[in-house]
């Protein structure tokens, strides 16, 4: 019975390794590494410690700017890389939990390599896009099984900036490049 215990407690340990020592990167629906949907304002700065967090707060119902943006927290490694743009909920609420989450560093990545440095031919082999959205420079791409966008500028669709052409997933080149990654929590 002892024999057989050393090397279950080795594989359980090695399981436990492995899963564990790769989540600080791991993206899936609801989660950003160590970020999930529970996760609240207040808990940033703790969770990226190690790294440099730059807030930038709006001013709330109170400021005097009608065209109001989001508070933002942007996580840099301590190197000066940007990581993550955390956008919460609610502006200047330390309880609130994220709205979205912008990825910047490609070694955060889903389960099957999905990452901002990405080909649309690799996003097309592995999620299903339920959605395109044309704009005035860009594509968005709606990814449901991740509540992803992933969006792509019109010079890597073959578009012209300011074209309002509607574009399907069809039309869409293999080899262009992700401009934006949002995962969003809600």
């Amino acid at each position: 019975m002892r024999k057989l215990m050393k090397p279950l407690a080795i594989a359980v340990m090695s399981i436990m390794f492995v899963q564990c020592g790769n989540s600080k990167f791991d993206i899936a629906k609801g989660k950003v590494g160590k970020l999930t949907t529970k996760t609240t304002v207040q808990e940033i700065d703790d969770i990226f410690k190690q790294d440099s967090v730059v807030k930038i707060l709006s001013e709330g119902a109170k400021g005097n700017n009608f065209f109001q943006e989001d508070d933002q927290y942007l996580v840099y490694e301590k190197g000066g890389k940007h990581l993550l743009t955390i956008t919460p909920k609610e502006q200047l609420d330390s309880t609130s939990t994220i709205k979205s989450i912008e990825v910047f560093d490609d070694r955060f990545k889903t389960k099957t390599g999905l990452n901002i440095k990405s080909t649309f031919q690799e996003i097309n082999a592995n999620n299903k896009v339920s959605k395109v959205e044309s704009s005035f420079s860009s594509a968005t791409l709606f990814i449901d099984d991740l509540n992803a966008t992933i969006t792509i500028d019109n010079e890597d669709l073959g578009l012209k900036d300011f074209s309002t052409q509607k574009v399907t997933v069809e039309q869409i080149p293999d080899l262009a490049k992700i401009k934006s990654f949002t995962i969003w929590f809600n």
